[in-house]
């Protein structure tokens, strides 16, 4: 399989173009041109990239990738991940906003589906467009019952404020950094708000507002993306795929 072929699938399966986004999506690095193997991962970083080359991958697919706007200098960190790409001739290609909010594959349409909900009304503005997605049972669950749900399918490691109702209908979902998406959350009546990283801020709207609120991990709640794209492309092509792990904790 070619390069380019891969790459002009992902460009018009995740619409890349289509987004304003301070990562620079698309194919990032560029490696061999024949492909036999794919690897998927959350971060671009060292622990990814040797892991890679180890496995035999000709490209990786990140969410977080190496080039957020430009690149103001190359030294140090920068210096020795660009030079370990390019030597090895590994491909990078990232995919930051496109992966979040894709209706299919993103991280935020795969977490609803995993706690067996369907993403049917999108919300969390995010640089001009909305990324998050809100799922709605046929009828009211404990919140007991979906939070056990969140820490089988995410994490088992959660931070929650219990703030809003006991049972549980409407949830909002907005992967990683989401918490700038609460108040919206609020004003679509979601009952449970789930997204990665704590934000301090939240605390006390979320008490005021009287919603439930899950902390899963940035890492945590965005595996699902590459993950959900990594099957698709092993369907699309006759390539290997492989997932990297490199958690964090965060």
């Amino acid at each position: 399989m070619k390069l380019h072929e891969i790459v002009e699938f992902l460009d018009d399966f995740l619409k890349v173009k289509e987004w304003q986004d301070k990562s620079n999506n698309g194919l990032q690095i560029e490696g061999k041109e024949d492909v036999n193997k794919v690897a998927f991962a959350v971060d671009a970083c060292m622990d990814v990239f040797r892991k890679a080359k180890e496995i035999g991958a000709d490209i990786i697919v990140v969410h977080h990738g190496l080039i957020w706007g430009g690149i103001d200098y190359v030294k140090g960190v920068v210096k020795r991940r660009l030079e370990f790409l390019l030597k090895n001739d590994i491909s990078l290609y990232a995919a930051h906003l496109p992966l979040d909010a894709h209706p299919s594959v993103g991280n935020n349409a795969q977490i609803l589906k995993a706690l067996d909900l369907e993403p049917t009304e999108s919300f969390g503005v995010y640089q001009g467009k909305e990324i998050g997605y809100i799922g709605v049972y046929d009828e009211s669950k404990p919140l007991d019952y979906v939070l056990e749900m969140v820490r089988e399918k995410i994490n088992p490691s959660l931070t929650v404020l219990n703030f809003g109702d006991k049972d549980v209908r409407r949830v909002g979902v907005v992967s990683g950094r989401g918490s700038f998406a609460l108040s919206e959350a609020v004003e679509r009546n979601v009952d449970l708000f789930i997204t990665g990283e704590q934000d301090h801020s939240t605390y006390h709207l979320a008490k005021e507002s009287g919603i439930n609120v899950v902390f899963a991990g940035h890492y945590a709640t965005e595996t699902f993306g590459v993950k959900a794209l990594m099957r698709v492309v092993g369907g699309e092509f006759e390539v290997d795929v492989e997932f990297i792990d490199v958690p964090t904790g965060l």
